[in-house]
């Protein structure tokens, strides 16, 4: 299974948001959205061995698991209804036990570190997708891995000093810096061409 947690440090964390603003006052939900995209979307099809978790505002997560995802438009305002949908039900979530809004969209009440140590918990390879890291031409694709991102902001102090404790890997896709929706397609591709030959 391949997992991403991309943590979104200003997206609410109450369902009182436009759907036609989600650059701005959905504190860059727009980004998040995509990011489900990039890593559950094939050309015909989803990513079955995928999940994405959206960590929102350090306070809650909302899963996308793509084995039991239904009826899943790729489009930005599709998927941040669904993240909103997810909100409206955050009473319904009791401690770290998640509750399932729709088919494959789960909330918990867990922020930045208790989602990433649990979906650690399931990968073989923690791995920090960083513009400072080793060269991902240079490291062979991991198995099982799971791929932290941040949002267009960096990531905190206090994240910095989790993902130092929990990654097994610090990992650059490339020279420049991209978007955390770019850097999940990039990181797919790595791993899709592991092996790989044509002839």
């Amino acid at each position: 299974m391949r997992q991403f947690v991309v943590t979104g440090h200003d997206v609410p964390t109450t369902p009182e948001f436009s759907l036609d603003d989600l650059p701005g006052g959905a504190g860059r939900l727009d980004l998040l959205a995509r990011c489900v995209t990039s890593a559950l979307v094939l050309s015909h099809g989803l990513r079955e061995d995928v999940r994405v978790h959206l960590v929102l505002a350090d306070e809650y997560t909302v899963t996308f698991d793509g084995s039991a995802l239904r009826n899943f438009n790729p489009d930005e305002r599709s998927t941040a209804a669904r993240v909103r949908n997810a909100l409206e039900e955050r009473e319904e979530a009791i401690g770290h036990v998640p509750v399932e809004t729709s088919p494959g969209v789960s909330l918990s009440r867990m922020g930045f570190e208790a989602t990433v140590e649990t979906a650690a918990k399931a990968a073989e390879t923690v791995v920090q997708l960083h513009e400072n890291g080793d060269p991902a031409v240079e490291v062979d694709p991991p198995t099982d891995p799971l791929f932290v991102l941040s949002d267009h902001h960096d990531f905190s102090d206090g994240e910095r000093a989790l993902l130092d404790d929990v990654a097994d890997r610090r990992l650059s896709l490339g020279p420049k810096a991209i978007h955390a929706d770019h850097a999940i397609a990039v990181a797919h591709n790595y791993l899709d061409t592991d092996g790989y030959t044509t002839y």
